[in-house]
This record gives C-alpha cells, structure tokens and sequence, in this order.
C-alpha cells in the first residue's frame, strides 16, 4: 500500500513539474506572439492551453481519487475531472475557431513579423514541451490513463512549436508573411483534433455511455456460457465513473446450493475478464416479470425461492 502511495506523489510532483513549465511558457508564447505579431506562436500558445488543462486534468484526477466518498457523492467526486474535461474542450473548440477566424483576416491584409523574436520564442516554446514530455515519460510504469492523455498532448504540442520556427526562419529569410497565418491553422487542426477527440469522450461518460472498450451483448453472452448456472442476463447497465466502470445486472439463474457462491462466482468473472470492480448483480430464479425484459423461451422455473 506505502509503495502505492509513493508512486501516487511522484506521478503527482511530476505532473506538476510539467504542469508549471507548460503554463509559464503557454504566458510566454501569448506575450511573445502579441509582440511579435505572429499568429503561429498563438495558435501555438492555444495548443500549451490544452496541455496545460490536460495536466491540471491529471492532477485533479489523482486528488480526487484520493478523496473518499460521501453521502451526497457516494462515487467520490471523480466525475469532476469529467466535467473539467469537457468545458476544456468546448475552450478548445472556441480557440481554434477564433485563430482560423483571425488567420482569414490576416490572409486578406498581411501583418508585419518580428521573425527573430518569433524565432527565439518558439524554440523557448519546443524546449518547454521537450521538457515537460520528459517529466511525463520518466514517471510511473504504471499506465496512468491521464498522464498519457497528458504526454500526447505535449506530443501534438511539439508539431506546434516546430511549425511556428519553420514560418519563423521562412519569414527571416523570405520576409514572406503569409507563412505565418498558413501554419497557425495547421496548429489549430492539431488543437481541433484533440478537443474533438477530448469532446466525445468525456460527453459519452457524462451521457452515461457504456465505456468504449466494453461490449456489453458479448458480456452477456459470456456470462451465459462461461457460468453454467447462470441461464439469462438482462437489464445490464453499464457506465463509467472517472476511469471505473460500474455495471448492474438482473441474472435469471438455476436455484444454486450456495447463493452467495455463485454471486462471487459472477463477480469475480466480471472482474477478471473486463476489470469491472464495481457491480451490483440481482439474481433471480424466476423469469423477470418486467415486459421489457426480452426474455424469449426462457422455460418457466416454478421454484418458490424470491431473491430481494
């Protein structure tokens, strides 16, 4: 358990190393691109806010799973980071279509561009995000979903930075401006990939979507086939809360001798088989009386036992 808790604070001081560095430089990378005028070190900077709110993203989660449940919230607060993941996308969203709206203005009336400073700034911005990637590498084996999520936010970042020296030394040697604005909507379909991607996801586990890895038609039919007492799994809920997946089940079963072997039974092959800890499963030893049950054929057991 110590060591648990030792791996949990060096992932933690390391997402906030990386968190630091890419907030302090996403600052640097605004200011310089204001100065400078160029849109690419901007898009660039939009691109840092990302990372910066995935890393805040990855803090929050591994406070949160710290946290123990409440009455009010009997799940933790886990599904905050959920929520922040979302209104990080829709910021995401608006950004890209700010910096596109920004790149057509300028294509139609080219601004001048301070490429030395643009160019200094940029490598400042490809040095942060080297850094940053390094913190999150060289931390825990474990495959933290957050932190990778993390690191490959940093990953698209590093195209970003690259594409704002390449516009810097074209415009240094070439004085051609429009580079500037070319790239920064490259940048910004970086950023509008990975807020989309960001969107869908956490809007599915807000919808209470089934998490995306699980087929729950195969789950029930596995049920069935790998436990022979159990005849027909139905009324399966299946959601996900942070990064837990919680299911409920109703399962028509043959009268076993120990009900609560069986139960464990259940629980355990959901456990082994989809990592499900979390599940809540009723079984019942008559057809389920409910119409929308979809029990077809199923042979009537006139056993009197009810399970409440």
């Amino acid at each position: 358990m110590a060591h648990n808790h030792g791996e949990t604070d060096t992932n933690r001081s390391r997402l906030l190393a990386a968190f630091a560095v890419t907030a302090i430089f996403m600052v640097a990378e605004v200011a310089g691109g204001l100065i400078s005028g160029s849109l690419a070190l901007l898009a660039d900077a939009g691109h840092m806010l990302t990372d910066a709110a995935a890393l805040m993203l990855a803090l929050l989660a591994t406070q949160f799973s710290r946290r123990k449940p409440t009455a009010q919230h009997s799940f933790g607060l886990l599904r905050l980071t959920t929520l922040a993941a979302f209104v990080n996308a829709i910021a995401l969203l608006v950004i890209t279509a700010l910096i596109v709206w920004e790149a057509l203005v300028r294509f139609r009336q080219p601004q001048p561009i301070a490429g030395g400073m643009m160019l200094i700034i940029a490598i400042g911005g490809l040095l942060a995000n080297l850094l940053s990637l390094w913190l999150l590498r060289s931390g825990s084996e474990e495959k933290n979903l957050n932190v990778r999520a993390a690191a490959l936010h940093v990953l698209g970042d590093l195209l970003g930075s690259v594409g704002a020296i390449v516009a810097a030394l074209i415009i240094m040697l070439t004085g051609w401006t429009p580079i500037d604005p070319i790239l920064s909507v490259l940048v910004s379909l970086l950023v509008l990939r990975s807020g989309w991607a960001l969107m869908k996801e956490s809007g599915r586990e807000l919808l209470e979507g089934a998490p995306r890895d699980i087929d729950v038609d195969k789950l029930q039919r596995a049920l069935v086939r790998s436990i022979p007492e159990v005849r027909h799994v139905h009324h399966v809920h299946l959601w996900q809360v942070g990064e837990k997946p919680v299911i409920m089940l109703h399962v028509q079963v043959i009268p076993p001798r120990d009900h609560d072997a069986l139960l464990h039974c259940i629980q355990d092959y959901l456990r082994q088989h989809y990592r499900i800890t979390h599940a809540t499963v009723q079984m019942e030893y008559q057809r389920c009386e409910d119409d929308d049950c979809g029990l077809h054929g199923a042979q009537e057991n006139h056993s009197t036992h009810h399970h409440h």
